[in-house]
């Protein structure tokens, strides 16, 4: 039987194998990333032939880092968070074979950029209450309706889409999930400003967008049960990836600490090595709940990693104004921009304050994630709800 350190050693081979047939230096990039999907060293834990080998998600960080030591090109994992992160593992579990081979190459080498339809104005925590419309028409679907907060719409060339199919059955019941091509004709991209001055999200108009039937992931009126893989997955990548000790937030506050001594208080020291501990803690249980990854699916208790990255961000940031007194006031740039990713440590503390408010509202509220805890974690009575067995053309509107 092959021990783990075997089968390290053995993937260790295998990367340099790989680097002494591709030269990263020499190869074309996305030619580079297309064989790299090939060889199964895009996502170790996927299966041969997806990309993948087939072995613990453990084993990743020791490939990335391989590549990263020979000067590999990355596949910009950063601007394509919810292709990654979201679509991705949606797919593994949900996509048919065509599915497959269709969209999750070109995802991973970055040739594709992917968003996220799911949020609309009426349907943003509750999110079972979309109203998107898609009807029918023979091997298509006609799509109508309004999405928004969507990250990257106008850099994506497909997107993963929540849209109502049934109004006559109760909401979480009337659902179906799609793949929908951004380029099609009657989608409308707007951009809308956010309070650190940037526009990172954006609201989509969608005018008879018409989506194949082939495009559909899962059955027909499955599209809540679909959505909360991408729910979940989505938690886990926003709240459950390594904290770093002295690079995360923490660090960067405590750099604080030691460049203004002038401003040291008993109480903010006690503030610091409180959230010190947190972020400690936060970090123990990200490794706890990757290593839970490693045999499924990720499930509620995402939510409460995600819960706790909002928390400690914002209250981090807040922590660092006052070690900087009048100077964390100063603000770099108000211009709009659309940035292709977030850089929330790469810039200044003014923008770090600002932009953490967005960390308890995007990928879930906090106030939802709450919920999910205590009623899926814990085992919780649920609260109340009126609308459950109700038919979604009579809700209140």
């Amino acid at each position: 039987m092959n021990t783990q350190t075997d089968v390290a050693d053995k993937l260790s081979e295998k990367v340099t194998t790989f680097l002494a047939e591709h030269d990263p230096v020499t190869t074309d990039r996305v030619e580079f990333l297309r064989a790299r999907f090939d060889a199964g060293l895009a996502w170790v834990h996927f299966p041969i032939g997806r990309g993948g080998l087939g072995l613990a998600p453990d084993l990743q960080q020791q490939v990335d880092a391989r590549f990263a030591e020979a000067g590999a090109p990355d596949n910009h994992p950063r601007i394509n968070v919810i292709g990654l992160g979201m679509a991705a593992p949606t797919l593994m579990a949900y996509g048919t074979e065509d599915q497959l081979d269709t969209f999750l190459r070109p995802l991973w080498t970055g040739e594709q950029v992917w968003c996220q339809l799911f949020s609309e104005p009426g349907a943003g925590s509750d999110l079972a209450a979309v109203a998107t419309r898609a009807v029918r028409d023979g091997e298509q679907w006609v799509v109508d309706g309004q999405k928004v907060w969507t990250s990257s719409a106008q850099n994506a060339q497909l997107a993963i889409l929540l849209a109502r199919t049934d109004p006559d059955v109760p909401k979480h019941a009337g659902l179906t999930y799609f793949i929908c091509d951004m380029t099609d004709p009657g989608i409308e991209v707007r951009p809308l400003r956010q309070i650190t001055g940037e526009s990172e999200f954006n609201e989509v108009f969608l005018t008879g967008v018409r989506i194949p039937d082939s495009q559909r992931l899962g059955a027909v009126g499955e599209g809540w049960k679909v959505a909360n893989a991408t729910l979940n997955n989505e938690r886990v990548a926003i709240g459950g990836g390594p904290v770093p000790r002295e690079s995360g937030m923490v660090g960067v506050v405590a750099k604080s600490w030691r460049a203004n001594p002038a401003r040291r208080r008993p109480d903010l020291h006690g503030r610091l090595m409180e959230l010190w501990v947190e972020s400690e803690a936060a970090r123990l249980t990200g490794q706890r709940l990757r290593q839970k990854l490693a045999v499924g699916q990720p499930g509620p208790e995402g939510a409460a990693m995600k819960l706790s990255f909002a928390r400690l961000a914002q209250r981090l940031s807040g922590l660092e104004l006052e070690l900087l007194g009048e100077e964390g006031l100063r603000y770099d740039d108000w211009t709009l921009r659309r940035p292709l990713e977030v850089d929330f440590l790469g810039r200044g503390p003014g923008y770090r304050y600002l932009r953490a408010k967005g960390n308890s509202i995007e990928g879930g509220t906090s106030e939802i994630l709450l919920n999910i805890v205590a009623e899926r974690v814990l085992g919780l009575p649920p609260e109340h709800r009126v609308d459950r067995d109700v038919p979604f053309r009579e809700l209140a509107k």
